[in-house]
């Protein structure tokens, strides 16, 4: 995992998509999509939580968006490194219910109105909203954070409120947005879950600039205490304003959250298993296989346990930057996952535990198989002119070996692609082109733990005359660099949703391709890719959606602009023995910070050092 995936992650997170709103034109308590809400107006809680889970105590956790430095509070904008947990302090006019593919309910709206035509949609907030300091939130603060956003706001933000034209107060508790355009099925939610902020504050605290000021929110936290780049908590507010309403009933148990960051994962590890914090997300294979063979785990004192995880897994890999010449041609990239030996990387590296990604909708219904459905040769063969001929047959998958380390069939196949593509032999046995440049490819990384599965994939492509080398550097510089596109090749992982819209065009839209610091890391520049991605917003039913998802996999597989890696679709976590967790976990998240609870029995038990017999099952609601 990369640092800029913790903010990444957030900013996704304000991206979720309505289906046919021209069919509400009335207020509702929550907007859904390609379908009726599970919860009905007069719900009293999420059926995930506990509604009577007590409140107190404290989780201290490394987080799991891959960050080990902060030097902003401010996760908003592209400048910074923002530390984690930050959307802890801010609420939204609608929030996720974390059981359904996509709905959500009201928040500081107490219900949405979308227009029957769709170009608008008018909120009705509730009277008693507050900031943390006590001062009313009104329209004016959910107008002037749409200008913020959007005006000043991260790439990933703004590009999706390209068409949001405008926000305006009806009166102080009614706020309209009014949309342009055909594509406008995504943005009555997008609007519903940003961020609402204080006008108040940021008339003195410039919003487009770092800051480790904390800010002024209306969420269930505020921070109570930091040190860049080491630690971050979050206390929780029991004057919170909606620690009662529906939507937030049984969550937030916490009072306080701590974020600890270090910079060396096996440091990290060994914090946790000497006590020092409460909970990680074990994302090593080696160390999850091997790591916690010890007298606490084997006692119940330190919990280990594997959690289903149903989101799709995304698309994770090396991603190759095809704004450099070198990695222009397709016949290059895909020489590259040739020499990529997967299959020993998972049985020498991995214990086995991992699978081979191929899509990048893995281990979802997005996912293309087999040939073209009539219904995907429909928005395929419209730019057959402009397509690789693969595109019409079996998706491309990433080749498979017996595992041996014996990958010399691959290798060959990739020199000779790569001897296609211009790069020849030259008494050095290196790849040369007619300018007699060497053909040069760096992996960068901040993350110590892939050298060794990356030092093995680059002595594999010195064997066929490609000087390939492996950076590590510090995670600020590593920010820097791939914020600019200054790269050959990196890691990094796309968590998409389940129903993927507007926010495609973050991934890979053209336009994306020309802004720094968007999430588009290989440059695809593609008009075909464009299209395809204007029908999966256009999409009317989850049918005709899955239909160009589809579609997108073919022709983004097809132009090799990744090596994918592996995923699993379940989450490891180790967990001292002292907290307790709903019966129900939530389908699509985990829901640790948001729906467990410190348990004070447990608490003591462990701290008596004696063995314990705790079920690790979940406590009944």
């Amino acid at each position: 995992m990369i640092p800029r995936s913790c903010v990444l992650a957030a900013l996704a997170g304000l991206i979720v998509v309505l289906s046919a709103p021209h069919a509400n034109a009335e207020p509702r308590h929550g907007l859904s999509i390609f379908g009726e809400l599970k919860y009905g107006a007069d719900f009293q809680h999420f059926d995930y939580v506990n509604p009577a889970a007590p409140k107190g105590g404290r989780m201290v956790t490394m987080g799991t968006g891959g960050a080990n430095t902060y030097d902003t509070l401010n996760q908003y904008i592209l400048k910074g490194d923002a530390a984690q947990g930050l959307d802890f302090l801010f609420d939204s006019l609608m929030v996720r219910a974390q059981d359904e593919p996509d709905a959500v309910y009201g928040l500081i709206a107490k219900s949405a109105d979308v227009a029957p035509d769709g170009l608008s949609v008018t909120f009705k907030l509730r009277p008693e909203a507050k900031f943390a300091d006590g001062t009313p939130l009104t329209a004016a603060d959910v107008i002037y954070s749409f200008t913020a956003l959007k005006e000043k706001g991260h790439p990933a933000i703004s590009m999706t409120l390209h068409d949001v034209v405008s926000a305006e107060a009806l009166d102080p508790e009614t706020v309209r947005y009014t949309f342009k355009g055909t594509l406008t099925r995504d943005l009555p939610i997008i609007v519903a879950q940003l961020p609402v902020l204080s006008k108040a504050y940021y008339s003195k605290q410039p919003f487009e600039e770092t800051s480790l000021k904390p800010p002024l929110g209306s969420g269930p936290y505020k921070i109570k205490d930091f040190k860049p780049g080491t630690y971050v908590t979050y206390t929780r507010r029991n004057d919170y304003w909606a620690k009662d309403l529906p939507v937030n009933r049984g969550r937030y148990n916490f009072d306080e959250i701590r974020y600890d960051y270090y910079r060396d994962r096996n440091i990290e590890l060994e914090a946790l298993l000497s006590g020092q914090f409460d909970f990680r997300e074990e994302f090593s294979s080696g160390a999850w296989a091997t790591r916690y063979d010890i007298p606490a785990v084997r006692e119940g004192r330190l919990i280990t346990v594997v959690l289903p995880d149903q989101r799709p897994s995304g698309a994770q890999g090396y991603f190759i930057n095809t704004r450099r010449d070198k990695l222009k041609d397709p016949r290059v990239r895909e020489a590259l996952d040739l020499v990529f030996d997967f299959q020993w990387s998972n049985k020498k590296l991995f214990y086995s535990l991992y699978k081979r990604t191929t899509s990048y909708f893995e281990n979802s219904d997005m996912k293309a198989s087999g040939k073209p459905s009539p219904e995907e040769l429909a928005l395929l063969e419209p730019f057959k002119d402009k397509l690789s001929p693969e595109v019409f047959g079996e998706p491309y998958t990433p080749p498979v070996t017996d595992g041996s380390g014996n990958n010399r069939d691959n290798l060959k196949k990739a020199r000779d692609l790569l001897i296609a593509a211009g790069w020849t032999p030259g008494p050095d046995h290196m790849l040369h082109n007619a300018k007699g440049e060497t053909l040069t490819i760096e992996f960068l990384e901040f993350e110590a733990m892939f050298e060794r599965i990356t030092v093995p994939y680059t002595d594999n492509l010195k064997r066929i005359g490609v000087d390939a080398s492996f950076r590590l550097i510090d995670p600020a510089q590593y920010e820097r660099r791939v914020k600019s596109f200054d790269f050959d090749v990196t890691t990094q992982r796309y968590s998409l949703r389940l129903t993927p819209g507007v926010e495609l065009k973050s991934y890979w839209g053209s336009e994306a391709a020309k802004i720094d610091g968007s999430l588009n890391l290989p440059g695809i520049n593609d008009p075909v890719v464009d299209a395809l991605i204007d029908k999966a917003m256009a999409a009317k039913s989850r049918a005709e959606l899955v239909t160009a998802m589809r579609a997108i996999d073919r022709v983004l597989r097809a132009g090799h602009y990744w090596v994918p890696q592996w995923y699993k679709a379940s989450y490891s976590i180790a967990y001292w023995n002292k907290f307790s967790r709903p019966a129900v976990q939530p389908k699509y998240d985990a829901g640790v910070l948001d729906t467990w609870w410190f348990d004070s029995q447990k608490a003591e038990a462990l701290s008596s050092g004696k063995p314990q017999v705790q079920s690790q099952e979940p406590a009944k609601n």
